[in-house]
């Protein structure tokens, strides 16, 4: 069926919809974290000018800057910045698993996911590094244009019920952070997690979860359904589910901080109803410690 054109600007409009506040909450979610241009600057190799020292025993007498020095009573060395950009890829779950909420503000999984990964890629940009998205979706790049881009797909919403991370398109000793509720099949977790490793990559798990999926009040009849109704069960009595329920939570956590320490990954779990920034402080700080 042919389309007019009025259908494809409505159908534009719709797609486009969530992409501007998304872009606009990530930029001030990552204005509150100042890191600044130089967040990873340090003396090192480079051509780039970084700072002037006093000269110490050990500076050989080539490196000196005579013309600094003669304006003072002391011999000063030009320090270099040290060229450290990093390739970081970012994965998050855009599956239908994230778009569970149980807060009256109707902030879903997905939104917190969506927007602190987004902010995290910012400050990862403004302090240098090359940043891309997993699965070959966008290649690490510098520059404010991969913002833009980044923030079109996570736009998008998948069929899917759990997401798995994808690990294709990592570079060999590249950085990498995944985010996702991590509700789906471990298995297909763990051997995502094992392709990174396999080619040197280091990273984070952010896990999002709602904080009705760590208190679980659930009593009486309670019909218990995944996002796309592919998976439902009924009980009368939802509170006798509810220790072995908080049982096999806590061993998925457990499963996931011992996969990410025996790889040299950080973990992390955020509730919804947390500071977004104290996940996007972690966040950054735990790509900092690899890197």
């Amino acid at each position: 069926m042919t389309k007019t054109p009025l259908s494809l600007r409505s159908n534009a409009e719709r797609l486009a919809a969530p992409f501007p506040p998304l872009l606009a909450e990530a930029e001030q979610l990552a204005a509150s974290v100042l890191v600044g241009d130089h967040g990873r600057r340090r003396a090192g190799l480079g051509d780039t000018f970084w700072q002037y020292r006093p000269a110490q025993n050990q500076d050989e007498m080539r490196a000196i800057d005579w013309r600094r020095s003669a304006r003072s009573d002391s011999q000063f060395v030009q320090d270099k910045e040290w060229q450290i950009a990093q390739s970081i890829l970012l994965w998050v779950d855009q599956s239908a698993s994230m778009s569970f909420t149980s807060l009256k503000s109707g902030l879903t999984k997905a939104d917190r996911a969506r927007t602190l990964t987004l902010a995290t890629a910012i400050l990862l940009l403004r302090g240098g590094e090359r940043v891309g998205l997993t699965g070959n979706l966008l290649p690490p790049r510098r520059g404010e244009a991969q913002i833009s881009q980044m923030a079109q797909i996570f736009s998008a919403d998948h069929a899917d019920d759990f997401g798995t991370p994808i690990a294709t398109g990592l570079p060999a000793h590249a950085r990498a952070l995944f985010v996702s509720d991590f509700m789906g099949d471990i298995g297909a977790i763990e051997t995502a997690m094992i392709k990174a490793a396999d080619r040197d990559v280091r990273g984070a798990l952010v896990q999002i979860l709602d904080p009705v999926e760590e208190a679980f009040p659930f009593d009486g009849r309670t019909i218990f359904e995944s996002m796309t109704g592919a998976v439902s069960h009924e009980t009368l009595k939802a509170r006798d589910l509810r220790d072995r329920y908080l049982d096999r939570l806590a061993q998925r956590k457990d499963q996931l901080a011992t996969l990410a320490r025996t790889i040299g990954w950080q973990f992390h779990t955020h509730h919804t109803n947390d500071s977004a920034t104290s996940a996007l402080l972690w966040t950054f700080a735990a790509l900092e410690r690899n890197i």
